[in-house]
């Protein structure tokens, strides 16, 4: 048995895709004889954006986990800003951008790197130490972002020599929101620095999607085969468990962040012009967070009456309201190295065998599994006409009946069968 040791700032009660990847890899690995160990921090001190108690009930009663404090600025910020919450997912929960908020971005950019939840840092080290020895562990592996948990790893494997895997969720200083932090130049280079420190020095880095590889390739010289794609997945169980809902309206259904960087002028506009007796038949609705600038899209068609939010919800839910969808939306945000941009939700989209449009850049990922899978059609950000086309003749088959969905290849990416390459790696 291999002892693995995953250290992840993201953990139940957290919600977010970003929970989703090590929940799963850990609730898997025990059947390709691995013995993982995780090391989270405390959710009574942690900085989660948002909550799923719901998830606490697919972690094993034989899971061992090992919790530790933190010290982090994001409390502060709440007292400042006199806000709930804390921003998330490109700065998509932020109505608008007022002074306070830019200053805050540029504290946190510059004064903060490479993230504030570096906080965590010195006590998760102490404790993984401890754990090394205790539970005689073989593997280490951190999973960013948040990055700083990186650096953990990197402390681990200069004391101990043990080996190292570092797990990229998403890009470093490439993630498509990095310019709104408002980086120096000195601070942009002490960041680049830590991030190649991290790719240099880690036995294996693991990431989500080819693209993504290929950014970190450039950062670094390296020997074929220590750059992995393993990307996130579905997995059977919550399909098999979910309680789709019939639907009166035909329902094209976004679930996840969004924002305006994720340009869905288009697809608003291509709405618009449906025949008036077709736009009352179709309900738009999201699941999770809207930021007011989206919705306004929508008014200033008119177009608000077809809009429905239902705000931040459980994992089970979301994939209730995926099932019960006739199309599923999805957008990528319009930025430098998008392509490689895969969200998590993209493969319960194709597990839940809906027509999906999305929007994005034509080349990438998305479009290549989407092609690859027949499971929709990517749309470049401009392409309203082909987009109208495309939801009217979905919508004529699913009204006539004669809608078959015609996705496949889905099965590649269960949770189990990505599991698998995993343990391949470790």
């Amino acid at each position: 048995m291999i002892n693995v040791l995953i250290i992840t700032y993201y953990w139940p009660p957290s919600g977010g895709a970003g929970v989703q990847r090590w929940l799963k890899f850990s609730k898997y690995l025990p059947e390709f004889g691995c013995n993982p160990v995780i090391l989270t921090v405390d959710e009574n001190q942690a900085s989660y954006a948002q909550l799923d108690p719901s998830l606490m009930q697919e972690i094993s009663p034989d899971l061992r986990i090992y919790k530790t404090r933190t010290f982090e600025p994001y409390s502060l910020y709440r007292k400042l800003s006199n806000k709930k919450d804390i921003p998330y997912g490109g700065f998509s929960n932020q109505k608008k951008v007022t002074a306070f908020e830019k200053f805050s971005r540029w504290i946190r950019g510059n004064l903060f790197i490479p993230d504030p939840r570096k906080g965590w840092n010195k006590y998760a080290l102490k404790k993984a130490l401890e754990l090394i020895e205790s539970e005689k562990i073989d593997v280490v592996i951190t999973s960013g972002p948040p990055h700083s948990t990186h650096l953990i790893g990197e402390k681990i494997k200069k004391k101990t020599g043990i080996r190292w895997i570092a797990d990229f969720r998403d890009p470093w200083t490439d993630i498509y929101y990095y310019k709104e932090l408002y980086h120096s130049r000195i601070a942009t280079w002490f960041d680049k620095i830590l991030e190649k420190k991290v790719l240099s020095n880690a036995d294996k880095i693991i990431t989500v999607s080819e693209e993504v590889g290929k950014l970190l390739l450039k950062k670094i010289p390296t020997k074929a085969g220590k750059i992995v794609v393993i990307p996130n997945g579905y997995d059977e169980s919550d399909f098999v468990q979910a309680r789709p809902m019939q639907n009166e309206f035909f329902t094209i259904t976004y679930t996840g962040t969004i924002s305006m960087s994720y340009r869905i002028e288009s697809f608003v506009e291509a709405i618009y012009q449906l025949p008036s007796d077709v736009k009352g038949k179709i309900k738009i609705r999201f699941v999770g967070n809207v930021p007011d600038e989206i919705l306004q899209l929508f008014k200033l068609k008119n177009l608000g009456f077809m809009v429905e939010v239902l705000g931040y919800i459980p994992h089970d839910q979301a994939i209730d309201q995926m099932l019960s969808a006739s199309m599923l939306l999805m957008a990528i945000p319009d930025s430098p190295d998008n392509k490689g941009i895969v969200t998590g939700k993209f493969f319960e989209y194709l597990a839940a065998k809906r027509p999906i449009l999305a929007i994005g850049p034509q080349g990438g990922d998305v479009d290549i599994l989407i092609q690859k899978c027949h499971a929709g059609k990517l749309f470049n950000y401009n392409d309203k006409d082909k987009m109208l086309h495309f939801i009217q003749d979905i919508y004529e088959k699913v009204q006539n009946g004669t809608f078959l969905s015609e996705t496949t290849g889905a099965q590649m990416f269960t949770r189990k069968n990505l599991t698998a390459e995993l343990f391949k790696n470790l």
